[in-house]
């Protein structure tokens, strides 16, 4: 049965906090007070103003508790009931207009509990308003419950004074058995995320995040719930220990629990019609509408939930949206599209960028003796319509996959490639460099897209949207040895001492042959190895035209980087351009963190900080944040130089005019290539038959689609490297020995 319990009504609205939980010579509005910071100056009622309430068939337990402004209007306040402590700041006769909502300033038919209500509120209708700090300005209209208990959280994973560890709540990312799980908290960024749920052999760095946690927050029991300045809240059900900032919009929504919604200057957030989210933490300028659900779950600034979407145990960063779809024990980086009801993501870390189509399955669930493994894609992951995966599996940067259900394990290393399935022949196929050959188009819009749509205001961790950076180039270096090594095994199959041979000698006779035009690879069946968990043959298509293709990639990046460097420092001789340089530089391994890229040896060093002490705080983490997005380009730079050495098989130290000009025409003729593909590879949807046949007439056609000629990306693109074309001929007739 129910435990229902009765009490004195003169009680209703006192001890608010259980006397145990008091510190010695404070009361239960010791914390209340000090969350109180709107400098309304507060008084007693006049007999006059007691009168008037009264008259407006107001009623409280005890006048005395109704303290108001100077500015207080007694007249707009009808049919209300108080108990407790209740202040109120200065009502004025105007109404408040929002989004064609017209309302009078004043309270009316509410019943209000020991709460601060800021200067000229709308408080209508609204049936059990509790324990709230309301800031100025604010609108609240038609809603059933809003109220705080004296164990609010607002969404934060800790344990106030006297509750039991059992009752924290825990995210369960990246996998469904928990065992990545963090604490979320308000102000948690992708990095934190990955930090937290990467390193789980590190037992100290584990501890040392929940220390920081439990540090950011009060373990006090009474602080109360706060609407900011602004907030307009209308025809909404249930508002329980929600924390709420400015120029918030909630409209509609269900039910509103444990929560804290950011909202303000740095983005406004808006939530709308039947959302029912529980347990999370809410980003600047988020956007949640239309039946969305969410339990259990921290979104960054500025992202987007609607139509329905299903977000549990998950974290989702900057800049994303998931719409319609079920996501499950997921962290996804910044970026991310998701957009159909019947595509499901489940116990993945996605690195950004990435886009799940309709009828995708990735993470099927439960296939196994126990609970799932988990998918790790890189950034760029594309996966096609109606693609399943199977845990484990893994990809490299810019993956996409033909539709078809995988059903092995996959570790795919090769970046910006497509993965294909030939039924007949019972073999997964790999085309490296995909990208490259049949859409720049898409991977360079989609490079500015994601840098254009960024909204952040305080820009904490340095994003990286470039399709060529520290990660990629190292993969693609990854996939030229691999590339090697596997072509020459494929020219070796026939030789007496195929077996006999180390990976060495594999890759010096694919390098040899990969770079020999006489010999015919497509002769030659090119197979991979321990990229797919099955005894099927996993072939590598285009094995000559992407070798060739990734080693222009990373030409371009080492070379581009070396002449924007020549440009900044002014540098006009290959002499002055010497002293610059160093005797040799290191290609270091990068990590992802959140969408971030850092070398792997001062995540190391962030590590060892935070082991010892230097860094003590999630303040102190994003300070270091933004010291490595600081040195981002210097860093960058560097990784650079080291890959056109290697990739070119030289030193830059030795480097003399002819050779530069040579790098720098090498430039020009790439970039007019990238240029030429990416109109190209746009021209095929106006060229292509099956395309045209859907339109009577080319009229049709650009009316529909637009003209061609008027793409304005590629306008652009051809504007700007015209420029720059400018450019590279102006500093090769300047350049000195």
């Amino acid at each position: 049965m129910n435990n229902i319990i009765k009490l004195p009504v003169d009680s209703l609205g006192y001890n608010f906090i259980d006397k145990k939980y008091i510190p010695k010579g404070k009361d239960e509005y010791y914390l209340r007070n000090l969350q109180n910071r709107t400098g309304i100056a507060y008084r007693k009622l006049s007999a006059f103003e007691i009168e008037a309430l009264v008259r407006n068939r107001n009623t409280s337990d005890n006048w005395n508790n109704i303290l108001v402004s100077n500015e207080f209007n007694p007249e707009l306040v009808k049919n209300c009931k108080f108990y407790g402590l209740v202040r109120i700041g200065k009502l004025e006769p105007f109404f408040l207009e929002f989004s064609k909502l017209k309302v009078a300033v004043g309270l009316y038919d509410s019943t209000i509990i020991s709460s601060d209500i800021g200067d000229n509120c709308v408080i209508n209708n609204v049936h059990y308003l509790s324990h709230y700090i309301i800031g100025n300005e604010v609108i609240l209209a038609n809603i059933d419950e809003i109220q705080t208990t004296d164990i609010a959280k607002f969404g934060n994973g800790i344990v106030k004074d006297g509750e039991e560890e059992s009752i924290r709540i825990w995210l369960e990312l990246c996998n469904e058995n928990g065992g990545r799980k963090i604490l979320p908290f308000n102000s948690m960024l992708p990095g934190d995320a990955w930090l937290w749920s990467k390193y789980r052999d590190d037992k100290k760095l584990l501890e040392r995040f929940v220390e920081f946690t439990e540090n950011e927050f009060k373990t006090e029991r009474g602080y109360y719930g706060k609407i900011g300045d602004r907030t307009v809240i209308k025809n909404t059900n249930i508002i329980k220990d929600v924390w709420i900032g400015s120029d918030a919009y909630i409209k509609g929504a269900n039910k509103l629990k444990n929560l804290t919604i950011n909202s303000g200057e740095e983005g406004r957030t808006q939530i709308g019609e039947g959302c029912e989210l529980v347990n999370g933490c809410i980003g600047f300028g988020s956007r949640i509408f239309y039946g969305v659900k969410a339990v259990r779950f921290v979104t960054a600034s500025h992202t987007q939930l609607k139509y329905g979407a299903r977000l549990i145990n998950s974290f989702l960063g900057n800049n994303a949206t998931i719409s319609c779809c079920e996501v499950l024990n997921s962290l996804i980086f910044p970026g991310h599209e998701q957009h159909h009801n019947n595509s499901f993501l489940c116990a993945a870390t996605v690195l950004g960028q990435s886009n799940i189509p309709a009828g995708a399955t990735i993470g099927s669930n439960h296939n196994s003796r126990g609970a799932d493994g988990e998918i790790l894609s890189g950034r760029g992951f594309w996966p096609a319509l109606c693609v399943s995966l199977k845990h484990n599996s893994k990809f490299a940067s810019f993956t996409m996959l033909a539709k078809g259900d995988y059903n092995y394990e996959l570790n795919i290393p090769i970046p910006f490639s497509l993965i294909s399935l030939d039924l007949e022949k019972n073999q997964l196929i790999i085309m490296p460099a995909y990208w490259f050959m049949y859409n720049m188009y898409a991977l360079t819009r989609n490079a500015w897209k994601y840098n254009d749509r960024d909204q952040r205001i305080e820009k904490i961790q340095h994003l990286e949207y470039d399709f060529l950076a520290p990660d990629t180039v190292n993969e693609m270096f990854r996939s030229i040895e691999l590339l090697e090594i596997f072509t020459g095994k494929a020219y070796s199959a026939d030789e007496k001492n195929y077996n006999s041979l180390s990976q060495e000698e594999y890759k010096n006779i694919g390098k040899k042959i990969l770079h020999d035009d006489s010999i015919n690879i497509d002769e030659y069946s090119v197979l991979a190895e321990g990229f797919e968990n099955a005894k099927r043959e996993v072939k590598i298509i285009k094995v000559r035209k992407s070798y060739h293709i990734f080693k222009q990639m990373i030409a371009m990046y080492g070379i581009q980087h070396l002449v924007s460097f020549i440009q900044e420092k002014n540098i006009l001789s290959v002499k002055k351009l010497k002293e610059f340089l160093a005797e040799k530089y290191e290609r270091k391994n990068w990590l992802n963190v959140g969408g971030q890229l850092i070398p792997e040896e001062n995540v190391l060093a962030l590590r060892k900080n935070i082991h010892d002490k230097k860094i003590n705080s999630w303040d102190e983490i994003h300070a270091q944040y933004q010291r490595e997005g600081q040195n981002y380009s210097k860093e960058k730079l560097l990784h650079a130089l080291a890959s056109l050495e290697e990739i070119k098989e030289i030193q830059l130290k030795n480097i003399d005019k002819e050779t530069l000009i040579k790098l720098i025409n090498e430039l020009i003729a790439t970039k007019e290539s990238v240029v030429t593909d990416i109109a190209g590879s746009r021209k095929k949807d106006y060229t292509n038959p099956f395309r045209k046949m859907m339109y009577a007439n080319q009229l049709e056609m650009d009316k529909v689609l637009g003209k061609f000629s008027d793409n304005s990306f590629i306008k652009q693109q051809q504007i700007d490297h015209k420029f720059f074309v400018e450019e590279m001929q102006k500093l090769i007739g300047s350049i000195k020995n």
